[in-house]
C-alpha cells in the first residue's frame, strides 16, 4: 500500500519536528533563526516528561516559530498562547506514540535513515555535506538529527501498523458499498437516444399548441406502425441533429436533459418512448438507441507514477509546486528521467522503483491524484498537483480494460471502506494512547 491510499494524518511524517534548528535557518534567514537559537538555549528547560520521553521549552518555541514561518507575513493566526498549547500538544502525542513504537519493538534500519536525510537534503536543494554544515552550524549534532529522523520514522510506522488492526469492515458493509457504486454506475450509464422534435414558440396560443402536437404525433404514428425513425426524423424534425436521422449520439446520462433519461428509462435499446415527451423546447418523440449499462466488475485501470514531495514549514507548497515544475522541465528536455528524479527526490514508498505506482484502479487514488490522472495522455506528464499528501508530479505509463474476479472486486471495496474509517479510526487511537500515557508539565525553573 502507497502513501497515497492513506489519510493525511497516518500518510504524513513530521519534518517540521525532524529539521528542528535547521528549518528555522531555512525558513525564517539565519539572522533571525540566530537570535531565536541564542534565546532558547539560554532559557530552555523540560517543558514536559511524557512517559521515558522529554518535552522541552526550545522544542515548542521552534515548533512555534515555524508555523509562524509556514503561514507566511500577514497571516492570521491565533494568539501566542494558543499557538503554543497547539505546538505542546503536537509534540506530547508525538512522544506518546514514539514511546509506545520502542516499547512494541519497531525498528528503522540505518539504510532507510539514510535515505529520508538524503531527501531532506534534496528537497532544500542542498548537498549531503551542506546539510551536515548547517546543522552544525546551527549547534544541532548530525548524529542526533539522524536519530530524530529515525524516531519519526518509527512513528510513521506504528501508525500504520496500529491503526489498521483496528479497522473492521463486514461482509454487508462489503455488499451494500458494492450495491451502491453499481447503482451509482448505472445512474450515468452512457445512452444514445434520437429524437424528433416539433417545436412550440414561446408564448404560443392553444390553437398553435394543439396543431404542434398533431404533428408530433402524427409522426410518433408513423415511427410507431414501422417506419424508419431516422427517415421520419430526416423529413419532419426541428432539431439540429435532424440530418442525422435525429441521433444525439453517446453521452454519460448525466449530460442528458433529465426529462430524456426519464422518459427512456424503462425501454430496451431500439424501443421508441409510446408517448410524446413535452418541454420548454415543444414536442419530442424518443427512441433509445443503445444504453451501455456499465459493470463495475470491469475497469479501466492506470498504470502510474509519481514524484511526491510533502509540504512541511521546512517546504510550503508553492515552493513545492516550483520545484516539481522545474523537474517537469528537466524531464520534457531530456536533460533527466522522470524515474531518476523520483528515486533521488520523492517522498513516498514508491521512490525506490522509479516512483511506480503500477496498476490503479479507479477510486484507488485520492480524488485529486486520480482527477489529474485520468486526465492526461499516455506518457503524459502533469503540471504540479497538490493533494492531501503534498504536491504530486504525475505521469501515466499505460492503460488498460480488466475484468475484476469477484474476490478482487469485494477486496477493493473492503480497501475504499478501510480508508473511509481510517480517519477516526487514527484519532480514536490517538485519544486512547494520550489516555494511557504519563504526562507530567513542569513550571520554569526559578
Amino acid at each position: 500500500m502507497t502513501p497515497l491510499h492513506r489519510t493525511a494524518t497516518s500518510a504524513r511524517l513530521d519534518w517540521a519536528g525532524a529539521f528542528l534548528a535547521v528549518g528555522l535557518a531555512l525558513a525564517c534567514g539565519p539572522a533571525q533563526a540566530a537570535a531565536q537559537r541564542s534565546t532558547l538555549r539560554n532559557g530552555d528547560y523540560i517543558a514536559v516528561v511524557v512517559n521515558q520521553e522529554v518535552v522541552t521549552a526550545g522544542e515548542i518555541e521552534r515548533r512555534v516559530q515555524q508555523a509562524i514561518a509556514a503561514a507566511g507575513p500577514g497571516a492570521k493566526l491565533p494568539p501566542m498562547a494558543e499557538l503554543r498549547r497547539q505546538a505542546t500538544d503536537a509534540l506530547i502525542d508525538e512522544r506518546v506514540m514514539l514511546s509506545n513504537a520502542r516499547e512494541s519493538g519497531i525498528r528503522i534500519d540505518d539504510a532507510e535513515v539514510d535515505r529520508a536525510v538524503q531527501n531532506i537534503a534534496a528537497q532544500n536543494q542542498i548537498s549531503l555535506a551542506t546539510l551536515r554544515q548547517r546543522l552544525a552550524a546551527e549547534g544541532t549534532d548530525y548524529a542526533r538529527f539522524r536519530e530524530h529522523i529515525r524516531d519519526q520514522m518509527m512513528i510513521e510506522r506504528l501508525r500504520e501498523r496500529d491503526v489498521y488492526q483496528r479497522i473492521k469492515v463486514s461482509d454487508a458493509e462489503i455488499d451494500a458499498y458494492l450495491a451502491k457504486q453499481r447503482a451509482q454506475a448505472q445512474g450515468d450509464a452512457p445512452t444514445d437516444i434520437a429524437q424528433i422534435l416539433i417545436t412550440v414558440p414561446e408564448g404560443a396560443d392553444a390553437a398553435t399548441v394543439a396543431a404542434r402536437r398533431a404533428l408530433a404525433q402524427a409522426a410518433l404514428d408513423r415511427v410507431l406502425k414501422g417506419e424508419d425513425f431516422a427517415t421520419v426524423a430526416r423529413e419532419v424534425s426541428e432539431d439540429g441533429n435532424r440530418k442525422n436521422g435525429g441521433e444525439i449520439g453517446l453521452r454519460p446520462a448525466s449530460r442528458l436533459p433529465d426529462a430524456f433519461v426519464d422518459a427512456t428509462k424503462d425501454l430496451k435499446d431500439g424501443q421508441i418512448a409510446p408517448t410524446l415527451l413535452r418541454t420548454d423546447a415543444g414536442f419530442h418523440v424518443l427512441k433509445l438507441i443503445e444504453r451501455k449499462l456499465p459493470s463495475i466488475d470491469e475497469v479501466t485501470q492506470t498504470h502510474v507514477r509519481h514524484i511526491l514531495l510533502r509540504t512541511s514549514p521546512e517546504l510550503s507548497t508553492a515552493v513545492a509546486e516550483r520545484r516539481l515544475a522545474e523537474y517537469r522541465a528537466e524531464i520534457e528536455s531530456g536533460k533527466a528521467s522522470f524515474a531518476d528524479i523520483a528515486r533521488k527526490v520523492s517522498e513516498d514508498g514508491s521512490a525506490a522503483a522509479g516512483g511506480d505506482l503500477g496498476w490503479a484502479s479507479p477510486g484507488t487514488m485520492v480524488p485529486e491524484f486520480e482527477s489529474a490522472m485520468n486526465a492526461l495522455p499516455i506518457g503524459g506528464i502533469s503540471q504540479p498537483v497538490v493533494s492531501r499528501f503534498g504536491v504530486h508530479l504525475i505521469q501515466v505509463l499505460d492503460r488498460r480494460e480488466v475484468a475484476l474476479q469477484p474476490r478482487q472486486l469485494r477486496e477493493q471495496a473492503r480497501n475504499a471502506l478501510r480508508e473511509q474509517k481510517f480517519e477516526q479510526a487514527y484519532l480514536d487511537w490517538t485519544k486512547e494512547l494520550r489516555a494511557q500515557a504519563y504526562v507530567e508539565y513542569r513550571e520554569p525553573p526559578q
